[in-house]
C-alpha cells in the first residue's frame, strides 16, 4: 500500500493555430488545478499569449477555478501555457469496497422527499448535456449491482467492465460525441470511457462526477505506462456515503490515486473541458497539444 506523499510538476501547453485571423474572441479556461484534501497545489503559473486585454478568475458552481479572458487584437495564434507543482497524498489506505454501503439503499436515499434532507451529490444524478440517461445504460450497468451490493464493490466491477468491453480509439469519436453514441460504438477516448460510466451509475440512481486532470509520464519501476499519458485525462468520481467521492478510471482499469492530477470536476466535459467561447473569424484551425507530468 502505497504511504508516502508524492510532488508532481505538470506541464500543459496548449497552441491554437488558425487559417485566417481572428478578430477578437472571449474564453473561459479551465487550467488551474484544485485544491482537494488528497491534493495540495505548491506553485502554479500560466501564461497566455497573446496577452488579454481583460483577464478575471471567478470559481464556478462546481467549484473550479476558471479564467475568463478576452483578446480584442487580430491573431493567428493562441497558446496557453500552465505550470504547476502539486502535492498528492495517499487517498484509499482504509477503503474497504464490500464494508461501503448497499447501492440500492443510496439511490432511495436520494430520491426526492417533500420535507426531505438536501445532499448536495444529488445534483449528479441526473441528465447533463453530453449524458442522457437511457435504458441501455441501466440494463449495462445492473449485472455489477444485484440488490444489497456495496456501492464501492459495485462501482468497482463495472470499471472493470467497461475497460474490458471497450476499446480505446482516438479516431472513434469527437470531442462532442454523446455518452449513448460512444457506448454503441463501444469504443472512443478517456472522455467517452468516463461518460459511459457516469451515465450507467445516474441510471441507478447513484451519484457520479467527472473528473478532468493528468496522468504521470513516467510510471515507478515495474508499473506500467497508462493510457492517456501525454494529453489531459478524465475519469469518473462516485459518491459513496462514509468514504466520500471515490474516483475510478475505467480507461486504465484502476482507482485514481497517485499518479492522477485533478484539475476541474463537473457534470461531464462540457462543465471542464480547457478552453471554450466565441471567437470572430479565424477560418479552419488545428490544435497542439503538450502535457508532461514528471516526479520531482
Amino acid at each position: 500500500m502505497k504511504t508516502a506523499q508524492t510532488i508532481l510538476s505538470v506541464s500543459h501547453r496548449t497552441t491554437y493555430r488558425y487559417s485566417t485571423f481572428v478578430e477578437t474572441a472571449q474564453h473561459l479556461a479551465t487550467i488551474r488545478p484544485l485544491e482537494c484534501e488528497w491534493q495540495r497545489v505548491i506553485s502554479h503559473e500560466e501564461t497566455i499569449e497573446p496577452q488579454p486585454s481583460y483577464l478575471h478568475s471567478r470559481v464556478d458552481a462546481f467549484g473550479n477555478d476558471v479564467l475568463y479572458f478576452t483578446l480584442d487584437a487580430p491573431h493567428e495564434r493562441l497558446q496557453m501555457i500552465s505550470e504547476t507543482t502539486v502535492e498528492l497524498t495517499p487517498r484509499w489506505t482504509k477503503l474497504d469496497p464490500d464494508t461501503t454501503p448497499a447501492w440500492d439503499e443510496v439511490a432511495e436515499a436520494l430520491r426526492f422527499r417533500v420535507g426531505g434532507e438536501f445532499r448536495p451529490e444529488v445534483e449528479f444524478c441526473f441528465a447533463s448535456p453530453n449524458i442522457a440517461l437511457r435504458p441501455a445504460l441501466r440494463a449495462y450497468a445492473l449485472p455489477s449491482f444485484a440488490p444489497g451490493t456495496p456501492i464501492a464493490a459495485g462501482a468497482i466491477d463495472l470499471m472493470h467492465r467497461i475497460y474490458h468491453d471497450f476499446d480505446y480509439k482516438p479516431s472513434a469519436t469527437m470531442f462532442d460525441t454523446p455518452a449513448e453514441r460512444a457506448f454503441e460504438l463501444k469504443s472512443g477516448v478517456c472522455q467517452d470511457f468516463a461518460q459511459v460510466m457516469i451515465g450507467c451509475l445516474r441510471s441507478l440512481g447513484l451519484p457520479a462526477r467527472y473528473v478532468s486532470g493528468y496522468l504521470r509520464n513516467d510510471p515507478p519501476p515495474g508499473q506500467p505506462r497508462l493510457i492517456g499519458a501525454d494529453a489531459s485525462h478524465a475519469w469518473v468520481s462516485v459518491h459513496c456515503p462514509g468514504s466520500g467521492w471515490i474516483d475510478l478510471d475505467p480507461t486504465n482499469d484502476v482507482l485514481a490515486d497517485m499518479d492522477h492530477v485533478t484539475l476541474a470536476i463537473g457534470r461531464d466535459y462540457s462543465d471542464v473541458s480547457l478552453l471554450r467561447g466565441m471567437i470572430l473569424g479565424g477560418g479552419a484551425h488545428r490544435v497542439e497539444v503538450g502535457v508532461s507530468v514528471l516526479p520531482l
